[in-house]
C-alpha cells in the first residue's frame, strides 16, 4: 500500500489539472465527428491528405487518451504513469499551438500561406477559440503540468490493487470509446452547432431585396395614365390594351437585401434560382423537411431508402421534402436519375478547402434530415434514427 502523503497544493494543482482534460475530452466526445473533420483539416494541412481514411480513428483515440488520462490523475491510477502522459501530452500540444500560432500570425501578415487549421478544436464547439488563444492556454496549463510531473512520486497511487487500476484504465477507454461510437452513430450527445433544436437559422440565409413593380399606361382617348401592378395587370380584359398604350415600367426597392450573418448558405436549382428563402423564412408556416447530403458519394444507401419513404409520405400529406448537397450540379443530376428521387435535390456551392461547410455541419450525418417551421429547427435526425412517417 502506498503511504505517501499528498500536500494540499499538490492535490488541488492535480485536480485542477485532471478536472482540464476531463472537460476538454468531454466537449470533443459528445461530437466526436467534428473532431473528425478537425483531424482531417490538419492532415491536409500538413501535406498528409491521405490520411482522411484515418481521420475519424485519430479522433477517437485522442478524445479517448485524453479521457483515460484526466480520470487517472483524478482517481489516482497509477499517478505516476499519468503524469507522464499529461507531460507527453502538453509538451506535444505545446509546440503544435505554438507553430499553428505563428504559422496564422504570417498568413495574416502576407508573408507566407501554410494553409493553418484557424480552429484547434480542443473544446469541440463548445468553447472557440483562435490559435494565440490556444498557445496562451497551453502556456498556462504546461506550468502545472510540470509541477505534478516533478512531484509525481509524492502522488499517491490508488489503494486499489495494480492490476485492479488496470482494469479501470480499460473501462475509462470503454467508457470513451462507446460513448464516442453512440454519438457517431446518431447525432452529438449535446449539440453546440448554430443548427440545434430550437434555433431560428434564418440568419445563415440572404433576404432578397423586396422589389415593387408598376406598370404605367396612357389612355389614348385622354391621356390620362394608369399605373398597375403586376397582379391588377394581369386581371385586365383584351379590351384594357385596345385603349391604352404601354409607357413605362418602374422598378422600386421597398426593402434591401439582408446579408446573411454567416454567408454561405444556398439551395439552388439547375438554373440557379435560390430557393433557400423562400423555404426557409419566418413566411413559411408550413412544416419543411430537408435532407443534408454534403458529399453524395458518400451519402448512406440504407439512409437515402429511408429519406425516399418519408418523402413519399410527406408528398401524400402535401408536406414539403426538400434535399441540398454540396456536391457538383452533374453529380446531383446522376445522383438524382441513379436513384429516381422524387423530390427536388439543391445544390449549395462552396469552397472545397475554405468552405464554410455549412451543409456538412447543420447535421451530423450523411444523410441526415432537419425538420423547419417558421426558420425554426424543430427536430433533427441521423439516417439511422428516421422517422418512417411525417408529423
Amino acid at each position: 500500500m502506498d503511504t505517501t502523503k499528498e500536500p494540499i497544493w499538490l492535490k488541488i494543482i492535480r485536480i485542477l489539472l485532471a478536472c482540464v482534460f476531463l472537460f476538454s475530452s468531454f466537449t470533443k466526445a459528445v461530437d466526436p465527428v467534428n473532431f473528425g473533420i478537425t483531424m482531417n483539416d490538419y492532415f491536409v494541412s500538413f501535406g498528409m491528405g491521405f490520411l482522411h481514411p484515418l481521420a475519424q480513428f485519430a479522433a477517437i483515440v485522442a478524445i479517448s487518451c485524453e479521457f483515460i488520462l484526466g480520470c487517472m490523475m483524478l482517481f489516482r491510477i497509477k499517478p505516476r504513469l499519468a503524469a507522464w502522459g499529461y507531460l507527453l501530452f502538453m509538451v506535444f500540444f505545446f509546440f503544435l499551438t505554438l507553430w499553428l500560432a505563428v504559422a496564422e500570425y504570417l498568413e495574416v501578415k502576407g508573408i507566407h500561406d501554410f494553409g493553418v487549421v484557424k480552429d484547434c478544436g480542443c473544446f469541440g464547439q463548445a468553447v472557440k477559440m483562435s490559435n494565440l488563444q490556444t498557445f496562451l492556454k497551453n502556456v498556462v496549463l504546461i506550468i502545472p503540468t510540470i509541477i505534478v510531473f516533478v512531484f509525481r512520486k509524492r502522488i499517491p497511487a490508488n489503494r486499489l490493487g495494480s492490476w485492479l487500476q488496470w482494469l479501470c484504465i480499460l473501462l475509462f477507454a470503454l467508457i470513451a470509446v462507446i460513448f464516442q461510437i453512440h454519438c457517431i452513430r446518431h447525432l452529438p450527445a449535446i449539440d453546440f452547432t448554430d443548427w440545434k433544436k430550437g434555433n431560428d437559422v434564418t440568419s445563415f440565409i440572404e433576404q432578397p431585396a423586396q422589389k415593387e413593380v408598376l406598370f404605367i399606361y396612357r389612355n389614348k382617348a385622354d391621356g390620362q395614365e394608369i399605373t398597375l401592378t403586376p397582379d391588377e395587370l394581369m386581371q385586365q380584359e383584351d379590351e384594357f390594351y385596345e385603349v391604352n398604350d404601354y409607357v413605362d415600367r418602374k422598378d422600386s426597392v421597398i426593402k434591401d437585401i439582408v446579408r446573411a450573418k454567416i454567408d454561405g448558405f444556398n439551395m439552388l436549382d439547375e438554373n440557379g434560382a435560390d430557393h433557400a428563402y423562400e423555404l426557409i423564412s419566418h413566411d413559411n408556416d408550413k412544416d419543411l423537411y430537408v435532407l443534408y447530403m454534403h458529399d453524395l458519394s458518400e451519402t448512406k444507401a440504407k439512409g437515402l431508402e429511408k429519406a425516399k419513404k418519408l418523402a413519399a409520405d410527406c408528398m401524400e400529406k402535401g408536406i414539403d421534402f426538400v434535399a441540398v448537397s454540396n456536391s457538383s450540379e452533374e453529380e446531383i443530376a446522376k445522383f438524382v436519375k441513379n436513384n429516381d428521387l422524387q423530390f427536388p435535390v439543391y445544390h449549395n456551392p462552396i469552397d472545397p478547402v475554405k468552405g464554410p461547410f455549412m451543409v456538412r455541419d447543420a447535421v451530423r450525418s450523411n444523410p441526415g434530415i432537419i425538420l423547419f417551421n417558421k426558420g425554426v429547427v424543430v427536430d433533427k435526425w441521423a439516417w439511422r434514427d428516421f422517422p418512417t412517417s411525417a408529423r
